[in-house]
């Protein structure tokens, strides 16, 4: 770090090491944290970091569950954990009455309600303070002024105070706010007066779309807050998000530790955090933190509390209040790493009534963090949640909680886990500290690239290519900045500069995308390193002839022991690096310049799937019915269970009498819907495997044009870890992580899941049989389908639950909504693709799977609904 450097001058002067210390976070007087049990009202991720400092203070820790989450990450941690009601929030962790007697059945002196859910809520600490138990949070005054935006604009305005100006009041009807809108102007901000984390925040440009925007937001803001009252707000266009962390005590200390920079947003969500920001001076951090500060005092705050403030593009050193959150944030770990201070001990010190202990002068900030949030989402699908079972978790032993450093991984998840869409789709936020922020965002890049989610579709391609954005990493940043990189297609899933260097690959979907993770930078530090693989330049006219057959591994003694039309090219076992090739059997880098395929497939990635693919004891078919727990056990995959591994009459290689081995065909679709021919002869520890060279791109399943290539390869399982190989092509060895999800759905293909070298893909394996009903559907519509037609059935983009749906047999307009299906407290409307009459298959509460058809508009019979883009409407588990 320079000495010019923004938030340097709020520091001590001091000899700063290379990285902050690993220990545990700065010692409090008195280290007491005044409770011996604990309850804490929340799931996930906020709830395993709050028990993981119970724990460190001695504390007894609490959980409690829904029956969705009876096996929770959070409830295995937890000392005893309590269930509160079945899936739904709403008779779960939305109900006061269950929490508070879970809470007094434990003997819970406290309880801590993390962020989301009811940690806003002032019913809870109410009925808190009838039962005796302190609310680890402020006060009921304070949470109420607070949660109503219109009355907190009021107070801190009075304060002296910079607020946005805007519009409403309680008791406003639709029609009071559209005229009310007039004065306020266009583009304008509609938001629920209750809760905050952008729940129910739509932007209205103009005054047409300003009576969908209101019904909209009124629908959220009932289910998500119990309070439907709106109010407008002149839009600040390509604003910064910034926030200050307060701190406040019952004993008149208030402090402020610094900021956090939010601009990184999309639908209102936060996604990358940091702090401090790169944009203030040590003035406008003083100013800033000074009327936080003030915020806290003007209603007696006590706790832990965030004030947000907007700081307007076009005037850098102007700043507007726009609501103060009464809880921890999501993002609270980047402060935790500049400052060296556990915000939970904190809040537990405060809620016993113990003095702060912590000065205005005592608040240090030290190097730089950045923070990123994983979710299950899908970026290519409009940030749609995305469901599934997590069948690889492997977090690379970061540890979590405010006492690492320099990475940090907080989690809610673990092998195993089933992500629904009940609750908010994050499952992780990984944080990295540095020196520099330079240093912070390429440690938190390889952060990302190390952590592996099979199983689930992430947003970790998404971050990694956001993090390599030439603004973001030059912190040029504004809240639109997300939206306008999407729109451009730079970043929605791909990488920023696709194609470019070692990291210009793209995230592999299946047709229904349901994966993530690419690289997104080409270039990595340390053990971060890609180590490239290599691709032999021969064809197959080198191998053998029609009447030659490769000779068994068994069968063989070393390379030079075979020539003429019997020679081989030597196994990987047998070669000690590819520098020792020369003449034909040279290898070449595969690089994504001339190793990969469209849509960021690389030729090892094919290799890989395909070998795991052919474990299965129906390769043929491309259908797995399960996959083996050992490879050198499984007839199917050169292994003879019971008579030994040589018997040739076992070894499924392929050999045929007087005839060139059959390969076995495997075909792979990657997320477009190409399809890649992939075609392996001999076994998993000797293969040969020839890749296509492209694929289709009009969205079939056939084969690529051109000559393939191929590789000789091998794999491996690497007991080291869940679901780890070790793969290697032409003499190259990396290790990889693979699984398979066979979904329960009859036709719908199954999915191999790959983790390598920073990046994941997912390839559907369709079977024979689905492949052959593919080409039928296909042939149909080529037969039926004019030019321009669209599908008239309407599917379920994702599971969830019907809030809205027209009348069945009323007259539609192609766009007109159909049904509204709400899932992870996302709206999500399905319009009309064409003009006609809907047949409604749905009613409003009826529950509905992802791709279900749930409306037929006729007479048209051809081509794709299109989904209308979502209604921001995260869980009440907010990310904010």
């Amino acid at each position: 770090m320079t000495s010019d450097t923004p938030h340097e001058a709020t520091a001590r002067p001091a000899d700063r090491p290379s990285e902050r210390p690993a220990d545990r976070p700065t010692a409090l007087p008195g280290g007491d944290p005044g409770f011996r049990t604990v309850l804490v009202a929340n799931r996930g991720e906020i709830a395993c970091r709050v028990i993981g400092t119970l724990r460190r203070l001695g504390v007894r820790s609490v959980a409690v569950f829904s029956d969705a989450d009876a096996d929770a990450r959070h409830v295995r941690e937890a000392d005893v954990a309590v269930r509160i009601g079945p899936a739904p929030a709403t008779q779960s962790y939305l109900d006061v009455d269950a929490v508070v007697a879970a809470a007094v059945a434990t003997g819970a002196e406290a309880v801590h309600p993390g962020y989301g859910f009811l940690s806003e809520n002032p019913a809870l600490a109410r009925a808190c303070e009838r039962a005796g138990i302190a609310f680890v949070g402020p006060g009921v005054d304070a949470l109420e002024a607070m949660a109503d935006k219109l009355a907190a604009k009021r107070i801190v305005g009075a304060r002296g105070v910079p607020v946005v100006p805007g519009a409403g009041e309680p008791g406003m009807s639709d029609d009071d706010l559209l005229a009310t809108a007039r004065d306020v102007g266009f583009p304008l901000l509609v938001k629920p007066s209750a809760g905050g984390g952008g729940k129910g925040m739509v932007v209205v440009r103009t005054a047409e779309g300003l009576p969908g925007a209101l019904a909209s937001a009124r629908r959220v803001a009932a289910s998500s807050f119990g309070d439907d009252t709106l109010l407008l707000e002149r839009l600040v266009e390509a604003p910064r998000h910034i926030e200050v962390q307060v701190l406040a005590d019952a004993h008149g200390t208030v402090v402020h530790l610094g900021e956090r920079e939010c601009s990184l947003q999309r639908r209102h969500q936060k996604v990358v955090e940091e702090a401090p920001s790169p944009l203030l001076t040590p003035a406008q951090r003083a100013r800033m933190g000074a009327a936080a500060c003030e915020v806290a005092r003007s209603v007696g705050y006590v706790g832990a509390g965030t004030v947000e403030f907007l700081v307007p593009a076009a005037s850098p050193d102007a700043f507007f209040f726009i609501e103060m959150n009464t809880r921890l944030q999501v993002e609270h770990p980047v402060t935790e790493m500049v400052t060296s201070l556990d915000l939970v001990e904190l809040q537990l010190r405060v809620a016993a009534g113990a003095p702060l202990g912590v000065a205005q002068d005592d608040v240090v900030l030290r190097g730089h963090a950045v923070e990123a949030r994983l979710y299950a989402e899908s970026p290519e699908r409009g940030f749609l949640p995305a469901t599934g079972s997590v069948l690889v978790y492997d977090d690379d032993g970061v540890p979590a909680g405010p006492g690492a450093s320099p990475l940090r991984l907080d989690s809610g998840i673990s092998a195993g886990a089933v992500v629904g869409g009940h609750y908010d789709p994050m499952l992780a936020k990984a944080v990295a500290w540095g020196e520099s922020r330079d240093e912070a965002v390429d440690r938190l890049d390889g952060l990302l690239a190390r952590t592996v989610v099979l199983g689930v579709e992430t947003n970790t391609a998404f971050l990694r290519s956001l993090l390599a954005d030439g603004d973001v990493r030059a912190g040029r940043l504004d809240t639109g900045l997300i939206d306008r990189l999407v729109s451009s297609g730079s970043s929605s899933g791909s990488v920023v500069g696709s194609g470019e260097g070692s990291g210009g690959v793209r995230a592999v979907y299946h047709p229904r995308p349901r994966s993530s993770g690419a690289p997104a930078r080409p270039s990595h530090d340390g053990a971060h390193t890609p180590r490239p693989l290599t691709s032999a330049v021969g064809s197959p006219a080198e191998h053998d002839g029609a009447h030659t057959r490769r000779p068994l591994a068994s069968e063989v003694g070393s390379p030079a022991e075979h020539d003429g039309a019997h020679t081989r090219r030597p196994l990987a076992s047998e070669i000690g690096s590819p520098l020792e090739h020369d003449g034909a059997h040279a290898p070449r880098v595969l690089t994504p310049e001339v190793g990969s395929l469209s849509d960021g497939v690389a030729w090892a990635d094919l290799v890989a799937a395909a070998l795991f693919a052919t474990t299965t004891r129906r390769a043929e078919s491309g259908v797995v019915d399960r996959f083996a727990d050992d490879v050198r056990d499984n007839p199917g995959f050169g292994g003879a269970a019971g008579t030994g591994e040589d018997d040739p009459w076992r070894v499924r290689d392929g050999w045929r009498l007087n005839a060139a081995a059959a390969p076995r065909l495997v075909v792979l679709v990657d997320g477009a819907g190409g399809g890649h021919e992939v075609r392996v002869s001999g076994s998993a520890r000797d293969a040969v495997v020839q890749c296509p060279p492209a694929r289709d791109t009009d969205g079939g399943w056939g084969p690529g044009a051109g000559r393939p290539r191929e590789v000789r390869a091998s794999i491996e399982r690497d007991a080291g870890a869940d679901g780890a190989w070790w793969l290697t092509v032409d003499g190259v060895r990396e290790r990889v992580r693979l699984a398979l999800d066979v979904p329960p759905a009859d036709g719908e293909p199954a999915t191999v899941w790959l983790w390598r070298d920073g990046r994941t893909v997912a390839l559907a394996a369709p079977s024979r049989e689905q492949r052959a009903a593919r080409a039928r559907d296909e042939r149909r519509r080529a037969r039926g389908d004019a030019p321009g037609a669209t599908d008239p059935e309407v599917r379920a983009a994702m599971p969830g639950t019907v809030v809205t749906a027209v009348a069945d047999g009323e007259p539609v307009a192609a766009g007109d909504v159909l049904v509204t299906v709400e899932a992870m407290k996302m709206e999500h409307p399905l319009l009309a693709p064409h003009d006609g009459v809907a047949t409604v298959r749905v009613r409003p509460g009826d529950l509905v799977r992802r791709d279900q058809v749930v409306a037929v508009v006729h007479p048209h019979d051809s081509g794709a609904a299109q989904p209308a883009a979502p209604v921001p409407q995260p869980d009440t588990q907010g990310a904010s």
